[in-house]
């Protein structure tokens, strides 16, 4: 007796992954990478000002001989990642030109977001197991959110989880703030798909979702309350406010509980208006959403009173929003 076996459908392998020429390329370099004290060894050539070490510098990153030293070098060397010049008696490395871009991005993107990632499996909410909270927050949210299929409200807990670990500063709140920042999406999700009379909403999203979009976010809700909607994200998000935006929030009477958050296609799906400020072409361009980019100052660059100033700029263009937005609402005067 024969058992007939439904054949899962397939796509060739080739048309999606990795050629095994490329691969075989890439697996050399990334072995040679993956060995603690030559990573540490490429951070510190990476970060010398001149962009070059020599052996008897990088032999000070660890209590090790220099013949070892050269020999990690070689092997760096041999896959490509290095390049050296010898000056009398001393041999100098550099990054190679070519792969400059990509150890960058390696050492200041891919590194701490490795380190990020693993800071928040141990997870400082002490929680033994995040996954069965994390259920449990889904399962809140379902019933809360009848309108909305139970898988796409774990997948949006799950997901907001995620994103909040690669960048969040605080781990202590990252479950309450990826709760937070879940319902949120979930409102955006249900304000989407059921389209009523209802308050305009305003999305405002920089790069880091660590001071502009803040402020400009802060704004709003001081002058208008719950007559508009506001959202603000980033499209890298820093892993907290900057100090010297956190004293400008506190000054106009913020709650302290804003966090940077990562732009969602849901954000802006919901939003009636979208600005930007210093982000490029971020946000995707739908129908029937009013987009505006703001030139202002990024308040991470500047002293307070920078910060005070680029403040003021962005209170201008709030109020010239706001006045098109809600034209009878009365404002105070400028700050």
């Amino acid at each position: 007796m024969t058992t007939s076996r439904e054949e899962c459908p397939t796509s060739p392998a080739e048309a999606h992954s990795m050629s095994l020429d490329a691969a075989t390329q890439v697996s050399a370099v990334l072995r040679a990478l993956a060995e603690p004290l030559r990573l540490r060894m490429l951070s510190f050539i990476a970060t010398e000002p001149t962009g070059e070490a020599c052996v008897c510098d990088i032999a000070t990153v660890a209590d090790v001989a220099q013949p070892t030293v050269s020999h990690h070098l070689k092997v760096l060397k041999c896959v490509g990642v290095l390049v050296s010049e010898r000056r009398g008696t001393w041999v100098y490395y550099r990054i190679a030109p070519d792969l400059r871009g990509a150890v960058s991005t390696l050492l200041d993107a891919f590194a701490p977001a490795v380190l990020e990632i693993a800071q928040a499996t141990r997870s400082s909410d002490g929680l033994s197991d995040v996954d069965a909270v994390l259920a449990r927050i889904a399962g809140q949210l379902a019933a809360r959110f009848g309108n909305i299929d139970s898988a796409l409200v774990t997948a949006t807990v799950r997901e907001s989880y995620t994103a909040l670990a690669r960048s969040a500063g605080v781990r202590a709140h990252l479950v309450a703030t990826a709760e937070r920042f879940a319902r949120q999406r979930l409102e955006d999700i249900t304000r989407t798909s059921q389209p009523s009379v209802k308050a305009p909403q305003v999305l405002f999203v920089c790069v880091a979702n660590a001071g502009r979009s803040q402020i400009a976010a802060e704004l709003v809700r001081q002058y208008a309350g719950d007559a508009v909607i506001v959202r603000s994200a980033g499209s890298a998000p820093a892993s907290d406010i900057h100090p010297g935006v956190r004293t400008v929030l506190a000054a106009m009477g913020s709650s302290g509980d804003a966090y940077p958050k990562p732009l969602t296609d849901d954000a802006v799906r919901a939003a009636d208006v979208v600005v930007t400020m210093g982000c490029g072409d971020t946000c995707p361009i739908l129908p029937g959403i009013r987009y505006e980019d703001w030139v202002v100052g990024d308040p991470a660059l500047a002293s307070h009173d920078g910060v005070m100033a680029i403040t003021a700029q962005i209170d201008a263009h709030v109020r010239t929003l706001l006045t098109s937005l809600l034209p009878d609402l009365e404002l105070p005067d400028p700050r």
